[in-house]
C-alpha cells in the first residue's frame, strides 16, 4: 500500500480553501433562512445534493449499491444527519454565524470524548487532553456570554446539538459496517435520507416559504453542489493522498473563518468574550487532532 505524504504546498492550499468554503456556509445559511424556513432549506438543500451525487456517481462508474449488512447503519446515520441540520439550520436562525460556530466546529471535542472510550487507538494523552480543556473551555465561555444582544441562549444548545450530531456521524463510520462503504456511498444515504425526513417535518417548525429572492436560491444552489457535492469530495479526494492527522488538522480554521466572516459579511458585534472562546476552541481542536 502507498504510504499517504504528509500535507505539502498544494494540500495546505486545498485545506485552507475547504475550511473557507465550510465557514463562508454558515454565512449563505443565514442569509437564505430569509427566503426560506430553516428546515425546509435544509431539506432543499438535501434534494439539490442527492441530484449531485447520483449523477456524479454515475458519470465515475461507481455502484449505488450498498455492501452487504450496511444499508441499516447507512439509514441510521441518514437519521442522523437530519438530526444534525435541524439543530445547525434553527441555530442560525436564532443566534449569530460567530456564536454557532464556535459551537458548532467544537465537534472534534465530543469525538475524541467519545474516541477515548470506543477506540482503543484514540485514547487522550497529555497534548490531546490539553486540547480538550481548552476546547471545552472556549464553549463554556461562548455559552456564558449573553452581553452582545444577539446571543440565543436556544440557538447555542441546538448549535451544541448539531456538534453532537456530527460528532456521533464521525464515530459511526469508523465502529459500524459502514466503514465498508466508500465516502460517497455514506454521503449518499446521509442526504437521501435526510431529504426525506427534513421535508416531512419542514412543516412543524414554521412557515416553509418566507420572502425568496434570486439570491436565496443561488444560496441553496450553493449549499447543495457546492458544499455538500464538490467541497465533501475534495474533503474524500485529500484523504486518499495525505495523512489523516495532517487533513484534520486544518479543522480548527473553519471556526476562525466563520467568525471573520460573521463580522466582515453581516456586521455581526464580535465581543472579547467571543474573541478568546474563538481562541481556546480553535487551538484545542488543533492540540486534538496533532499527533
Amino acid at each position: 500500500m502507498e504510504e499517504k505524504r504528509a500535507i505539502d504546498g498544494f494540500g495546505a492550499a486545498a485545506l485552507i480553501g475547504f475550511a473557507a468554503i465550510l465557514a463562508f456556509n454558515q454565512v449563505v445559511i443565514k442569509v437564505t433562512g430569509g427566503g426560506f424556513g430553516p428546515v425546509f432549506q435544509a431539506a432543499l438543500r438535501s434534494v439539490g445534493a442527492t441530484v449531485f451525487l447520483l449523477i456524479w456517481m454515475r458519470a465515475r462508474g461507481y455502484t449505488l449499491t450498498p455492501p452487504a449488512g450496511t444499508a441499516l447503519w447507512g439509514i441510521l446515520s441518514g437519521f442522523v444527519f437530519s438530526f444534525e441540520f435541524i439543530c445547525i439550520y434553527n441555530a442560525l436562525d436564532l443566534t449569530t454565524v460567530s456564536r454557532a460556530s464556535i459551537i458548532f466546529y467544537s465537534m472534534p471535542v465530543w469525538v475524541a470524548i467519545a474516541g477515548h472510550v470506543l477506540l482503543p487507538g484514540e485514547r487522550l494523552n497529555l497534548v490531546r487532553g490539553t486540547g480538550l480543556m481548552l476546547a471545552l473551555g472556549g464553549v463554556g465561555l461562548a455559552f456564558a456570554d449573553r452581553s452582545d444582544g444577539q446571543a440565543s441562549l436556544a440557538g447555542d444548545i441546538l448549535a451544541l446539538g448539531a456538534a453532537m450530531g456530527w460528532a456521533a456521524i464521525a464515530i459511526m463510520v469508523r465502529v459500524t459496517p459502514m466503514s465498508r462503504m466508500r465516502p460517497e456511498m455514506q454521503l449518499l444515504f446521509q442526504v437521501v435520507v435526510s431529504a426525506v425526513v427534513l421535508m416531512l417535518l419542514a412543516p412543524v417548525f414554521g412557515p416553509l416559504i418566507r420572502d425568496p429572492q434570486w439570491i436565496h436560491l443561488a444560496g441553496v444552489a450553493f449549499q447543495a453542489v457546492i458544499v455538500v457535492g464538490l467541497g465533501y469530495l475534495m474533503w474524500f479526494w485529500l484523504l486518499t493522498i495525505y495523512q489523516a492527522n495532517g487533513v484534520a488538522s486544518f479543522s480548527f480554521l473553519s471556526p476562525v473563518f466563520a467568525v471573520l466572516f460573521g463580522w466582515a459579511l453581516l456586521g455581526e458585534t464580535i465581543d472579547p468574550q467571543i474573541w478568546i472562546a474563538l481562541a481556546l476552541v480553535a487551538t484545542g481542536i488543533f492540540l486534538i487532532n496533532r499527533r
